[in-house]
């Protein structure tokens, strides 16, 4: 409990700092949402196992961590001193995409970022620099959506905002290659944080893909991120998420989507790093006729824990969506499904579809999944399920009869499964860019699995 309050008080000191060296201090919206953000935050503390939402996810190896805010006298010489060198931001890049915005510990590295090749229409931007030169860009979104009364996190990451990435695509403009924003957590020699703030916006009938992508250069740090997306009537939006951190790196992410009439957006998330992981997906079709896809793959091992919170949200009628996670756990990793759709009253033909499905790799590997719904309106279609298994047995035998060895043949039935996920996403640079990324984690776990305990896989997956 001393530690944790400790804790507390380390987050009171950082904020006190910011307040006075922060981008936008001089902005009076902007401090008044900040302090909100840490009001909120200072009333609640972190969640607990007895808040619902975080029922299966024990936050005491955040709580009781000293944590330290990365601000400007840290970040920039360090990042270069720890060991981080271009190769390592490099070897993350995607072939094919438009743009890259790198993020070190937070703040933008304009010399590992490239803004060339940008199509007619689309401003990408630091948020920081975005608030120094056009702040009523930033102004007219940020904060308007993420909800700060339900989730500390999210409190945090208002009470913290100082950089991250901004994208305004206008009104009939297409960004159809990726736009890539990689945020990097470099090691210190003290646990670090950092709280990325991401504003996108893509305006009516307008065209974006986003890839968001988390990695980490080693040491303890935590990466509390989140991205307001609002896509305008009839804009269609596909973003990626995808958290590879080091072993002794937390993240808590979260994306808060507000989707006009007929506007059409899918979320995918990839989960294959870090020690703690909180993947919230919070969308809301606000606008008649909007649809959302929620796709996702956790593939953990050790003693990862990956959480994946979903809360969808029917606000207008004749809006679709659909859930589809995939998890594969192995070791004593620990996975979570919580899957929450609210059709709200006047949602009416509302037509909802919730699927989680998990393989457990070993005996010890254990998965908590929970679909749920809440219907207030009475003409609506909403389903959901899950299933918890484990490779097919006759599956495993049919292909190592075929002369394929048991490494390979774990592989191969692995990468199946994983498919799912990854055929629900559009052709192209971002989609190939996971496939790659999957395959080398999967090729890893299967020849882990394959040394350290064959005799768990056995029975069904349905």
């Amino acid at each position: 409990m001393a530690s944790a309050i400790q804790s507390l008080e380390s987050y009171a000191e950082g904020f006190a700092r910011l307040e006075k060296e922060a981008v936008g201090r001089e902005l009076p919206w902007l401090r008044d949402l900040r302090e909100r953000g840490f009001a909120r935050f200072s009333e609640t503390g972190f969640p607990t196992l007895r808040d619902e939402d975080w029922r299966f996810t024990n936050l005491a190896p955040i709580t009781q961590t000293p944590f330290r805010l990365v601000r400007n006298g840290h970040a920039a010489p360090s990042w270069n001193e720890s060991g981080f060198t271009f190769a390592h931001a490099s070897a993350a890049f995607i072939p094919g995409a438009a743009c890259r915005l790198v993020f070190v510990d937070g703040r933008f590295v304009p010399n590992l970022s490239s803004l060339d090749a940008l199509p007619p229409g689309v401003t990408v931007a630091s948020v920081a620099a975005e608030l120094a030169k056009n702040s009523a860009s930033i102004q007219a979104h940020l904060g308007r959506y993420l909800d700060i009364q339900r989730d500390p996190f999210c409190a945090l990451s208002t009470a913290f905002i100082e950089d991250g990435a901004f994208v305004h695509v206008q009104k009939n403009a297409m960004a159809e290659a990726p736009i890539h924003l990689l945020f990097i957590s470099a090691s210190h020699d003290f646990p670090a944080v950092t709280h990325p703030r991401n504003l996108i916006v893509v305006e009516e009938s307008a065209h974006a893909t986003i890839v968001e992508e988390y990695v980490s250069s080693g040491g303890k740090a935590l990466c509390n991120t989140a991205t307001e997306l609002v896509a305008g009537d009839n804009a269609v939006v596909s973003h990626y998420m995808i958290e590879r951190e080091d072993a002794e790196a937390f993240n808590v992410s979260t994306l808060r989507i507000q989707q006009g009439r007929s506007a059409n957006v899918a979320s995918h998330s990839v989960l294959i790093g870090g020690a703690l992981v909180r993947n919230n997906v919070h969308p809301v079709l606000s606008g008649e006729g909007g649809e959302c896809l929620i796709n996702g793959l956790f593939v953990g091992g050790d003693r990862q824990h990956l959480d994946n919170y979903m809360l969808v949200e029917h606000a207008s009628p004749h809006c679709g969506s659909r859930q589809f996670y995939n998890g594969i756990l192995s070791g004593h990793a620990h996975g979570v499904f919580h899957g929450r759709i609210i059709v709200h009253k006047d949602a009416q033909k509302t037509d909802a579809k919730q699927t989680n499905r998990n393989l457990l790799l070993s005996d010890t590997a254990q998965i908590d999944t929970k679909p749920q719904l809440e219907i207030y309106a009475d003409d609506v279609k909403c389903t959901h399920g899950a299933t918890i298994g484990q490779i097919e047995e006759d599956a495993l035998f049919y292909l190592r009869s075929r002369g394929i060895d048991e490494a390979s043949a774990r592989r191969l039935l692995l990468m199946a499964f994983a498919n799912e996920c990854v055929d629900r996403m559009k052709e192209g640079p971002a989609r190939a860019h996971v496939e790659t990324l999957i395959r080398e984690y999967v090729a890893g776990v299967t020849g882990s699995v394959s040394r350290e305990a064959p005799e768990a896989a056995v029975g069904e997956a349905k």
